[in-house]
């Protein structure tokens, strides 16, 4: 699935002071990485978040959150929030904050090694 360009640029820019940000193709979309933990990430015109899977609950009455669901089981912790829950500057950038919060509670990741793909002689 394509990604909203004009989500991308807004969460972009709401990330813009935030340090060991990382943008990733994943998902069909975009994902933002704090320290290598997901934060949030764009799909379609959704917005992920990654919060504390104990607060991802309560969340889920907040306008436009809805479970993060690709498989037919909701994961546990993300959420979906269209574009109901994000149509001002402000209620985007408090999600936004939520997810980097998060993942700057996590110990940070070190980068993945990429393998190397065999060469033919």
């Amino acid at each position: 699935m394509a990604y909203d360009e004009e989500l991308a640029g807004r969460v972009r820019a709401a990330l813009g002071a935030v340090r060991d940000v990382a943008e990733i193709k994943m998902f069909g979309g975009l994902c933002y990485t704090v320290g290598g933990n997901m934060a949030v990430g764009v799909n379609g015109g959704d917005l992920m978040v990654r919060l504390d899977p104990d607060d991802a609950e309560a969340a889920l009455a907040e306008p436009g959150a809805r479970p993060m669901d690709f498989t037919g089981r909701p994961m546990r912790g993300f959420l979906f929030v269209g574009p109901k829950g994000l149509g001002t500057e402000t209620l985007l950038q408090r999600w936004i904050d939520r997810g980097v919060a998060y993942a700057s509670s996590l110990p940070p990741k070190k980068p993945k090694q990429r393998k190397q793909k065999a060469r033919r002689a």
